[in-house]
Order: C-alpha cells, then structure tokens, then sequence
C-alpha cells in the first residue's frame, strides 16, 4: 500500500488550477495568505488550456467592462506581451465583446502571477478524499508521483468546477436541471490552424443571408480582425441527412484565437453523460471524438476556408458546462438576474445571457435582459454553506439554479468570483473566523484595492 506522509500545511488550499482558482489564488496571495494550489494538469489555467475552451466571454456590458481586478491585468498582461489582441467586437453579435488568446501564453503568464505572490502550485495532483471533523474540513488526500500525501489548512477552496471537495465533504449539492437532473451537454473542442481566412471572410460576405445573427450587422466582418462564426445551418442540415452528422446539434459555432487563421471549434454535442461520474465521463469522451471526425469531415467538405487546414488538437480533455452545484447560503436564480436584483452583499457583476444547451439534443436557447448594455450583481452568499464552515466555493459550482449557472458560467465571471473567494479565504484566515461571516463590506473594500469593479 502506498504510504501516506504529510506536508506542511497553508492558510489557504485551492484545488482547481482553472481561471476561477488561479485568481482566488493571486487574490489571496496579495492579501498576504500563504496558498497552494492543487491541478491535476501539468498547466494552470483550467477549461480555457486543459479543453481547448476560448474566446472568453465576456468582460462587458455592451461598451462597459465590467469584470476588471485580477481578470482584467491578466488580459492586460497577454496583450503586452503579444497573446491577445485584447477585448474585439464579437462577429457572431451574440454579445459586444470578446477576448481572443493564446493558451500557451495563458499558461506562461499565469505561471508568473502566482509566483510572483508566493503561491505554491502542485501540478499532476488529485484529490481524492476529504477528511472533515465537526464540519470543518481537517484535511485532504493528494495523489501524485510521491503517491497518498496529506495537506490541509485553515480554509479550503473548491475551485474544481464539479464541486468535488465540496460533495465529498458532505456539503448539500444538486446535479442538473431541478425538475430532471439533466445536465447541459459536453463539449470536445478542436482546434485548425492554416484556416484561409480571406476565403471564409469572402463567403460570409456574399451569403450574408445564410447568418441570421449577422444579417443586419453584417460590417461587423469588415471591421473585426479576427472571427466568430455561427452558421451554416443549412450545410450542418444536408450532411446530417446524408447520415454524415451524428452530432445533436443545429449550426456550426467557430471562433479566431490571437493567431491568424487558427479557429477553436465549439460544435460537438455529448448529451446525458455526467461529469462527476467516472465511467460516464469516460464514455463521453470517446463519443467526442467521434463527432470531431465528423466534424472534420464537415468543414473540409461544406465550409469554405477549411479544405487545407491543418487539425492541430482535438480536446486535450472533454468540455463539461455543468455538473454539481453546491446549495450554499444563498441560490442565485434566472429571476435575480432577468430583473437584476440588488445585493448588499455583492462581490461581482456580469453582463453574459443565460445560455442553455439542451440537455436533450438539439436547441440553444437564449435569454437576454431586457435592456441591452445593462447587467446583473452576484452576492457573496452562493459560494458559502452552514455545512462545511471552513470552505468556499468558486466557479461554475457555485450554488445557482440551472438557468442562472447557464448565465454565470463562463471565464470572466469565474474569475470575477475567485478573486472574491480568495480575498474572503484570506480575511477569515486572519480575523479566525468562518468564512460565511466574514464581513463583506470589508471584502468588497479590499477587492475594489485590487481593482475589481463594484456598485454597491
């Protein structure tokens, strides 16, 4: 049997190296807690360098950013240094804005913002159990190449994206959708490079009819350097008629990353499989390779640009959107959004639509606030519960009903709430007290120091 031994212990322990627990990360290092950061990659930076995910959407209310602090330096730093052209009209006309990037870049840089506040990062390591005593988290087991090892600390944060620490140590956590338990699809990204663009950009514009989002926007092309696509609806229709198309889906979804003519995929569609369960998720991704062969197939065939391009990756890692979510002290619901309800306790806005992929096959369904431009507050009360007292929960987790995760879901706001998470980690640490009481005002104080933006 392996033998387990114990390391030092740390104010804060995140486990997740995404975007959501790199920034609880930096957050808490700069409020002067010692941290480490626990990521079963060989890289930080989560969905956006493990899956193949990207652009981030979305920073902004129409002309408004509105997620700034930790995230907005991080895309700061990838434009200075060449891995991202920044925040660029969206060409879909989904939403204003989005942001185009680098993953090897994001890796590189986020390297560097955790060392440069002294956090600790233990990558090629799971979690694999909780030890808790009268509610308080003692403990977690780590496996990795010095095998079973021990770590703890004074307050923990689940940053996994499945709410894993926060189920195993018996905090209260529903899967899906409330009336079925169904969860939003998974995804396997693919990534081309040598795309031509000038050819693709050339048939948007002469079949302008053929995208309904960009039929009265269609200058957008014209104007934006690098592209967002939806469509080829009908295209994706004959193909799946002819029996080439398994894929439970109705168009096709594509977007530039900070390199010409290199195009992320976000097309296949892996319904009913749970991404908390082993064998399922097993499952799902071999079915997304599957669909990402036809989908080659596809794009080489149907969509103009592709017939030389290059398939760089598929996945590395299977795209989840939702699973757990943790019933903390507070649930944020499609309402609180919709009519955006004011909390006292807010700690970050977000101005992304509730965004629901069928859990059943096709269907995208899309629900925007009424006035364009305007956003919704996030309060503080989601990522806490009475039930473990000494952990915090971040990311796409967090405690929301189906509808409202479909809004909070994506990586500005992820981000948003971990450096939240991290600040409020590191004022419990050093007022001894839990995190569900530390005293908010004091939290959006310091994240407004770290440049976060507020309305209160």
């Amino acid at each position: 049997m392996a033998k387990k031994r114990n390391l030092q212990s740390f104010d804060v322990v995140i486990a997740g190296g995404g975007v959501s627990g790199c920034a609880a990360a930096i957050a808490a290092g700069r409020s002067g807690a010692s941290v480490l950061v626990i990521e079963q990659a060989g890289y930080l930076g989560g969905t956006l360098t493990s899956c193949g995910v990207g652009p981030m959407m979305t920073f902004h209310a129409g002309e408004k950013q509105i997620i700034q602090g930790v995230m907005g330096e991080l895309v700061d730093r990838m434009t200075e240094r060449g891995y991202s052209p920044g925040h660029i009209r969206d060409t879909t006309d989904y939403i204003s804005y989005l942001t185009p990037f680098s993953s090897e870049g994001l890796k590189l840089i986020l390297d560097e913002m955790l060392d440069e506040v002294g956090c600790k990062v233990l990558f090629h390591t799971f979690v694999g159990s909780v030890q808790i005593e009268n509610k308080q988290i003692t403990g977690l087991t780590i496996c990795n190449k010095d095998g079973l090892t021990q770590v703890s600390a004074k307050v923990y944060i689940d940053a996994t994206g499945d709410g894993d620490i926060a189920a195993w140590a018996g905090a209260t956590v529903i899967k899906g959708r409330e009336t079925d338990g169904a969860m939003q699809p998974m995804t396997t990204k693919m990534k081309f490079c040598n795309v031509d663009t000038g050819l693709l950009r050339n048939h948007i514009l002469s079949h302008a009819e053929d995208f309904p989002r960009l039929v009265n926007n269609i200058e957008l092309i014209n104007n934006t350097p690098y592209l967002a696509i939806a469509g080829f609806i009908e295209e994706f229709k004959k193909a799946k008629a002819a029996g080439e198309i398994s894929i439970p889906r109705e168009d096709i979804l594509f977007f530039e990353t900070s390199v010409p003519g290199e195009f992320i995929i976000n097309t296949t569609r892996i319904i009913e499989h749970d991404a908390t369960d082993a064998w399922s998720l097993s499952e799902a991704e071999k079915i997304g390779r599957v669909q990402c062969s036809e989908l080659e197939k596809f794009l080489r065939d149907y969509v103009p640009g592709f017939e030389k391009a290059h398939l760089e990756l598929t996945g590395p890692s299977i795209g989840v959107r939702q699973s757990r979510q943790l019933r903390g002290s507070y649930t944020l619901t499609a309402e609180d959004i919709l009519e955006r309800k004011p909390f006292d306790t807010v700690i970050a806005h977000s101005a992304y639509p509730i965004d629901i992929h069928n859990p059943k096959g096709e269907g995208t369904e899309s629900t925007f606030m009424s006035e364009p431009g305007t956003y919704y507050s996030i309060p503080y009360e989601i990522m806490v519960c009475e039930e473990v007292e000494n952990l915090i929960v971040t990311g796409r987790c967090v405690s929301a009903t189906f509808e409202a995760q479909a809004a909070i879901r994506t990586t500005p706001t992820a981000g948003a709430l971990g450096q939240a998470g991290g600040i409020a980690a590191a004022l419990a640490v050093q007022e001894d007290i839990l995190p569900r009481i530390v005293d908010v005002k004091k939290l959006q104080s310091a994240l407004k120091e770290q440049g976060a933006y507020l309305e209160i």
